[in-house]
């Protein structure tokens, strides 16, 4: 990757300061503009070396998009920027199945609960419970999940703004540090409750 591209951050190749609130026509219009400024096509009779640089830009600017057009996956990567370049959000995070090896401290009560609902429904399938009842039950049981998935979506744009607040006033480092470090439980929180009802809806489809 050219020296252009390797020093610059995602939001810094699009022009945008280090925030979490983004309006996303404004992304769009970025992006294509600098589109037709790195399209490979534009650089078909150019040298090679222009022509490399000019798919590195593009890959690069395509991968800027997806990341920061998602609010989830923006939090995500601004996580590691400020925690190091390419470092995990938690030395416990991400193990590599995907999961989180232990149930955060503050879903401890709620994780017990559907772990027992769950291992009952498991029981109830099969001695033959009908499939409409214990289908009913493992509804039931992901609405309370449900529900804290979005008290922590909610927490997470409450973060975000505050973030957002704190880069527009220059804060010192104590106090961003302070927010980020909120962030990362929310939003670790919020990826593991997404495990859960990923694993609830693993149990519908059997």
């Amino acid at each position: 990757m050219n020296v252009e591209t390797r020093t610059r951050d995602f939001f810094g190749f699009l022009g945008l300061a280090r925030k979490l609130k983004i309006d996303a026509a404004d992304l769009e219009q970025r992006y294509r503009a600098l589109s037709r400024q790195c399209h490979p096509d534009y650089f078909y009779n150019a040298p090679p070396a222009e022509r490399r640089a000019s798919l590195e830009r593009s890959s690069y600017l395509n991968d800027a998009y997806r990341t920061l057009k998602n609010p989830m996956s923006r939090i995500e990567y601004l996580l590691k920027l400020e925690n190091g370049e390419g470092q995990p959000l938690s030395a416990e995070a991400r193990p590599k199945d995907g999961r989180a090896k232990a149930e955060p401290p503050a879903l401890l009560e709620e994780v017990f609960a559907l772990n027992e609902e769950l291992d009952e429904i498991r029981e109830g399938r099969e001695s033959g419970v009908p499939e409409e009842t214990w289908k009913a039950r493992l509804d039931r049981a992901r609405e309370p999940i449900e529900r804290k998935r979005s008290e922590h979506e909610a927490a997470l744009e409450q973060l975000s703004a505050k973030w957002d607040a704190l880069v527009d006033a220059s804060a010192d480092e104590p106090e961003r540090r302070r927010v980020l470090d909120e962030l990362q439980e929310r939003f670790l929180e919020r990826n593991y409750i997404t495990n859960l009802l990923a694993g609830i809806e693993r149990e519908l489809a059997q």
